[in-house]
């Protein structure tokens, strides 16, 4: 004849093990979410800071003295000016979908009179006005100014695509890699994201950067403090529970 199941309780040693790893647990979770409390308010003050800059007055784009000290959360968005001469025979075209539809940035080489080179994404164009030919460029070669923000070089490529520089084909804007294929010395590690102002015939539309940030440390933050309250309930109960089974046990 079978007797009936038993349910088998951790010891007293494993009690200990379990209460030990289960509040290291807590723990751990807790301190989780309060990073993201943390990185939370810290991504704010960006937000403020970025929104602060976007519409301040143009400062001169900065010079060589001042590209080593460039930092994202410094400099990124800083709404900048520069002058000189636009290099139209040696602009880049780099793919991109804006809310115009899928098209590709101009980067184009600004020579400034100190024979520093900055690239000004003059903003966008769609595919059938990716020769130069299918949109008409400004008159001369005098100096131009360009107002728009600061934004830091996107090194290596897109979404599971590289930039190919021998193809010609480009998904993101790697400013050193761009300065390279295009023989450009001198190019500072940023460029310019050139703003609304009317260009010839149209083409290219600036004025189209997107500022946003992603900022889902709240919901990150509860999702930690809440599996910190299950793993305490649970620790409180299975504990709670081997308690109460030692009392019965005990004659």
């Amino acid at each position: 004849m079978r007797g009936g199941g038993t349910t088998r309780r951790p010891s007293g040693a494993g009690l200990v093990i379990l209460g030990i790893l289960g509040l290291a647990l807590v723990a751990g979770l807790t301190a989780l979410g309060t990073w993201q409390v943390q990185r939370r308010a810290w991504k704010h003050a960006l937000i403020a800071q970025v929104e602060g800059r976007i519409h301040a007055d143009p400062a001169e784009a900065p010079g060589p003295a001042e590209w080593t000290g460039l930092t994202p959360e410094a400099d990124a968005y800083r709404r900048v000016r520069a002058t000189g001469r636009l290099r139209h025979d040696r602009e880049t075209l780099v793919q991109a979908v804006t809310d115009l539809g899928g098209g590709f940035w101009v980067m184009t080489p600004l020579e400034r009179a100190d024979g520093t080179i900055l690239l000004i994404n003059r903003g966008f164009v769609p595919a059938d006005r990716r020769d130069p030919a299918s949109r008409p460029e400004p008159g001369g070669t005098g100096p131009t100014t360009v107002t728009g923000l600061l934004r830091l070089s996107e090194p290596g490529g897109g979404f599971l695509r590289k930039n190919d520089p021998a193809g010609g084909r480009w998904y993101s804007r790697d400013v050193a890699a761009i300065a390279e294929a295009r023989g450009l010395t001198r190019a500072a590690p940023y460029f310019i994201d050139a703003d609304a102002t009317p260009n010839p015939g149209g083409w290219p539309v600036g004025g189209l950067t997107i500022v946003a940030f992603p900022d889902n440390h709240l919901v990150y933050a509860i999702t930690w403090y809440v599996l910190a309250l299950m793993v305490a309930g649970a620790l409180v109960y299975t504990l709670s529970d081997a308690r109460r089974a030692k009392r019965r046990a005990t004659p």
